[in-house]
């Protein structure tokens, strides 16, 4: 499958989800493809926020710029504008799949980590209970997905 539209999803959209976008943004451009990129959560509690003071810290020490994220609810028509739902853990899957209106949609939805290389782990953690090491173990994460998307969508181009 060619996406040429991705949404990241994660819970509330302040955290692993508006960092991946950060990440596939830049380095999808540096790779030289033309994939749009996006990012929400399936909860609505943070809906208007910008990201977690502590991601957005740890994604400046790495290059990213997330002071201008906004977070936003996932809505019925992300099924279809977005080729590709990735979702950053199983539970965000599991909703991503229950709120696919069709068996095509859902089989839209993958796991974003399933993308890379297949090494432990293949959920994303979710940082926000943690200390500084888990937003920046989370920057390494995302790098690594991304890198696996990239692989993913040339092999699939070719």
């Amino acid at each position: 499958m060619i996406a040429s539209r991705v949404l990241f999803v994660c819970l509330g959209n302040i955290c692993r989800s508006p960092l991946a976008e950060s990440v596939a943004r830049k380095r999808l451009a540096e790779a030289g493809l033309d994939v749009s990129v996006a990012s929400c959560g399936t909860g609505g509690w943070h809906a208007g926020e910008g990201a977690d003071p502590r991601m957005v810290a740890a994604a400046r020490v790495a290059g990213h710029d997330l002071s201008g994220h906004r977070a936003r609810q996932l809505r019925a028509r992300d099924f279809a504008d977005y080729d590709l739902l990735l979702a950053m853990d199983r539970d965000n899957l599991r909703e991503l799949r229950k709120l696919a209106a069709t068996s095509l949609q859902a089989e839209r939805a993958a796991l974003f980590l399933e993308w890379t290389d297949a090494a432990p782990p293949l959920e994303f953690p979710d940082p926000w209970y943690g200390d500084a090491a888990g937003f920046e173990a989370s920057v390494q994460l995302a790098e690594r997905g991304v890198a696996g998307l990239i692989e993913r969508l040339r092999d699939a181009s070719r």
